[in-house]
């Protein structure tokens, strides 16, 4: 799969359209739309569905370490949201700086700082579900390239190796997408 095609995967969902060409105005730094509403497209793609089926959610990534408070986070959010209201899904923007701060908690185990969005964008579970697009310029991020993302193999991503929550994640995917592959 080449970078035009991931490209136009991507905008097939029309909200996907909608918010690369809205975001941007919101000037957020280091920021990338990512995950599932960009990788499903794929998916959706060579199942025959609709490139939104199945999108739970929007996930927005942006860096911002001037201050790593929940309430400067939250008025992105909230600034967001504001932005978007008119789309009808649900847009969970995340601060990247601040993710060490939340994730013991959340998760149980630690998390490093994270210098950029890009970094987190590298720590998803599965490894071909590391992608992201910049806002502000349109630029891929695919760190592990898209061939395995174009045929369905699901590989457990060795700078975050969590084998049980790796199995959940993909087990999930693969009961709406069963012919993805399951890396052993």
């Amino acid at each position: 799969m080449t970078d035009l095609e991931f490209k136009d995967d991507i905008l097939r969902n029309r909200v996907n359209g909608q918010l690369l060409a809205r975001l941007p105005e919101l000037g957020l730094p280091d920021c990338l739309l990512t995950a599932g509403c960009l990788f499903q497209a794929v998916w959706n793609r060579l199942s025959g569905q609709a490139a939104d089926w199945g999108v739970q959610d929007y996930d927005l990534f942006y860096h911002d370490d001037r201050d790593l408070s929940w309430e400067a986070e939250d008025r992105v959010i909230r600034r967001v949201a504001d932005a978007m209201a008119d789309l009808p899904v649900r847009i969970e923007t995340r601060n990247q700086a601040r993710v060490h701060l939340w994730y013991p908690a959340r998760f149980g185990s630690d998390y490093p700082q994270l210098p950029s969005s890009r970094a987190g964008i590298d720590r998803y579970l599965i490894a071909c579900t590391c992608v992201g697009i910049d806002v502000q310029n349109g630029a891929l991020y695919t760190p592990n390239g898209l061939d395995d993302l174009a045929a369905g193999r699901l590989d457990m991503n060795p700078l975050h190796p969590k084998p049980e929550l790796f199995r959940q994640k993909a087990e999930s995917y693969r009961r709406r997408w069963p012919w993805l592959t399951i890396a052993a």
